[in-house]
């Protein structure tokens, strides 16, 4: 007994020595994370757009400017951008953490139209005939880099260098830009292929060929591989003029990620206290892990050279109470284990065998979101996305692999065969229970008042819809961005003043170290921005830069939220119907519909801000709400399949699913704790930028929390009753019967 008890002690001092390492490893990891504008400041550019024949600007060509700049901002290595339109006619650029300033303006503003024209500069192909995405880094003969082109139409390229090659002078010119008027053969051929001129090469053509060009020049690796990303990330449609640009300050950024380290800090303790609270020894392993977890998620995100935005914190906060959801149902398995008799050691290996198919379906289920939010999302939703998908892989690596690899240890010594309280917090009383043959209590009594419940707030959501609609933020609205940069003190209550007095309506407010930044309703003209300037200038000797924001993007931003709700939706019912039957299926996407309306009704009753985070939390709760519904799900098929399905006589659906709520309500609450608590930590302690999405959140927590439990299986055993009621063969009457006698062979 002796060495059982100093076998625990040696493991739990290196537990506790792995968590303060964990805990110092932490800060230099995080520290060398590479931050968004909003926690780190960047490098902002305002751009003029004209179309390049000189027509007027339309909306589908700004919006294809838009994307084009997408593309060409991912060639930089910068996630996480913010491309604003303003106006008809602009585009403002915010990238984050970027140091070659005078790089990324060339990237952006150059129009990276490719041509080949002949010495007279008559064109002659278009970058058309090209691959798209073929250009390559090389070397020429000499072994100095080069730019290699690979060939799309090599009929038409055959055909033109089968021409230039009887040409008196058969060469031919590789343009970038090319500019009529100004740009000429004649006056670039000396300077071609150096980084002054548009005369990129001039290759003599002697045959004709249709394999891979090589643009040669006197160019440095880096200007090749400029000039390689330039080509593959596309021509702009549009020509870019650089109105003003400045380095926006950290300020913001500093203030914003102390206050989500504070909230961070706050709700990975309180998740902590909870588990060691609930299960004590096991809650203590759980909590090492969870620090290992957000250790990992950190190493993963830094290795894929992701950076670290506020929606990714909110994501990351999200995974560890999603990641603990693991270790409770686990644990709910070996307790149910041990009221069988069973001894700890049997108990630990049927209940993690048990476990692990409905953790796996859980997470599957909440990683086709991710992955549908990820395809179809933009900037912070993209970053939302990719922090929710590393956080499933890590799960499943820490809080089931290396978690159960640490139960599995201390129950092996055996210490805690008869201190099962003090392992998994179980009572003797606890075993007594006989759950399986005792009355079901009638949870699906209660399914109706939480269906009333929800009916009155979605009604009052809609009526409050009608009278005062939502409350769009500058994503989905037209606006102006006034920020004021001034060492004379600025207090919110004095903007307030000044805004009234200008008669603009303030949507939001934000003030860091000497720098204030407000969004306002309306739309400025140009003199009315020369008019705020100058008062603002005036008033607290400020630099004031404003922006007027376009809403050109936001029907394209519905369009995609729309389009990832209704294919998480499908996925999810397809997958359960799969892993489970049709009714389970429709019984679960009933429920998460019923989740994002009541989501949907809270925000419209409490007016908080609709914005592009608020989509984020709606395909957030559609797969997180999933995992609740699973396990109950995956209990109730469980117990089915103890009995003889076709043998279930009138009554017994219900109290199957009964039992099946009673066995896993425990573990949905505690899950749901879980979950909440990070995020209540993050909206007490947090930034208000992420203030969307943590109301949006715990609304579809509690809403999905109870959907999940009463909804659920009331609405599956009320298909099943229909079903069954529908393919319930036909009574056949007594005198059908007798009309069917043929005399002379029946009687």
């Amino acid at each position: 007994m002796k060495a059982k008890r100093n076998s625990v002690i040696i493991r739990t001092l290196l537990l506790t020595a792995l968590s303060v390492l964990i805990c110092f490893v932490l800060n230099p990891v995080f520290k060398n994370l590479k931050y968004g504008l909003d926690l780190q400041g960047g490098f902002e550019i305002l751009y003029q757009v004209t179309p390049l024949d000189g027509s007027k600007m339309t909306k589908e060509k700004l919006t294809s400017t838009y994307h084009s700049m997408s593309r060409r901002i991912d060639s930089l290595g910068v996630s996480e951008p913010e491309i604003i339109l303003e106006g008809n006619d602009k585009i403002r650029v915010r990238l984050a953490g970027v140091t070659n300033q005078e790089e990324a303006r060339e990237t952006l503003s150059t129009v990276a139209s490719l041509t080949f024209r002949d010495t007279n500069d008559n064109l002659l192909m278009t970058s058309e005939v090209l691959e798209s995405g073929g250009a390559r880094l090389t070397t020429d003969s000499n072994g100095r880099p080069a730019v290699a082109l690979s060939i799309a139409d090599v009929d038409t390229f055959y055909e033109v260098t089968n021409r230039v090659k009887d040409y008196e002078d058969n060469r031919i010119v590789i343009w970038l830009d090319f500019e009529e008027g100004t740009d000429s053969y004649a006056a670039s051929q000396y300077t071609c292929g150096t980084e002054s001129s548009h005369c990129l090469s001039a290759a003599t053509v002697n045959q004709a060929f249709a394999s891979d060009v090589i643009i040669q020049g006197n160019f440095t690796e880096e200007q090749a591989q400029n000039l390689v990303d330039l080509i593959n990330s596309g021509s702009l449609p549009a020509k870019l003029t650089e109105v003003s640009s400045q380095t926006v300050g950290a300020s913001f950024g500093e203030a914003t990620l102390q206050k989500t380290l504070i909230a961070g800090i706050v709700g990975i303790s309180l998740v902590a206290l909870l588990l060691i609270f609930v299960y004590h020894f096991a809650g203590f392993i759980s909590s090492v892990c969870i620090l290992l977890y957000t250790l990992l998620v950190f190493a993963v995100f830094w290795l894929v050279g992701g950076v670290l935005t506020l929606p990714g914190i909110a994501a990351l906060l999200l995974g560890i109470g999603m990641a603990v959801d693991a270790n409770v149902l686990t644990y709910a398995r070996i307790k149910e284990e041990l009221q069988k008799g069973r001894s700890l050691e049997s108990a630990f290996k049927n209940g993690s065998k048990a476990s692990f198919t409905t953790i796996l379906d859980a997470n599957l289920t909440t990683l086709l979101v991710a992955i549908i939010m990820f395809i179809f999302g933009e900037s912070s939703v993209k970053g939302f996305a990719t922090m929710l998908i590393i956080n499933i892989a890590v799960t499943m690596v820490t809080m089931v692999g290396i978690t159960r690899m640490m139960m599995k240890g201390f129950v092996k010594t055996g210490y805690f065969d008869d201190k099962l309280n003090l392992f998994l917090h179980v009572k003797k009383k606890d075993l007594e229970k006989e759950t399986l043959e005792k009355k079901p209590k009638n949870y699906l009594r209660m399914s109706k008042y939480f269906a009333i419940f929800s009916c009155v707030c979605i009604l009052i959501g809609t009526v409050f819809f009608g009278v005062k609609g939502f409350h769009l933020g500058i994503d989905y609205q037209a606006g102006s961005d006034i920020t004021l940069v001034s060492s004379n003190p600025i207090s919110e209550s004095s903007l307030d003043a000044d805004l009234e007095s200008l008669g603009l309506t303030k949507v939001s407010y934000e003030a860091g170290d000497g720098e204030v930044s407000l969004r306002v309703k309306d739309v400025l003209a140009d003199d009315e921005i020369a008019e705020v300037t100058n008062y603002f200038t005036n008033k607290y000797q400020a630099d004031v830069d404003i922006g007027v924001v376009s809403n050109i993007v936001a029907q394209e931003l519905i369009k995609n939220a729309a389009i990832s709700i209704a294919l998480s939706l499908i996925g999810i019912i397809l997958y359960v119907s799969f892993r489970f039957t049709f009714h389970f299926g429709l019984s679960s996407v009933l429920c998460l519909i019923h989740d994002a309306l009541m989501m949907v009704a809270g925000i419209l009753i409490f007016q908080v801000e609709v914005n592009s985070m608020f989509i984020v939390a709606i395909l957030t709760i559609i797969g997180y709400s999933i995992n609740n519904t699973i396990v109950v799900f995956d209990r109730i098929r469980e117990n089915r399949k103890k009995k003889d399905s076709a043998k279930l006589k009138e009554g017994e659906l219900e109290d199957l699913v009964n039992l099946s709520i009673g066995q896993t309500m425990s573990r949905s609450i505690y899950t749901s704790l879980t979950t909440l608590l990070p995020i209540i930590a993050l909206m007490i302690f947090g930034s208000s930028g992420i203030l969307t999405f943590n109301v949006a959140m715990v609304i579809g927590l509690i809403a999905g929390t109870y959907s999940s439990i009463f909804l659920a299986g009331y609405i599956y055993v009320k298909l099943e009753k229909r079903s069954a009621k529908k393919n319930k063969p036909k009574k056949i009457r007594r005198q059908e019967v007798q009309e069917k006698i043929i005399k002379g062979i029946n009687d």
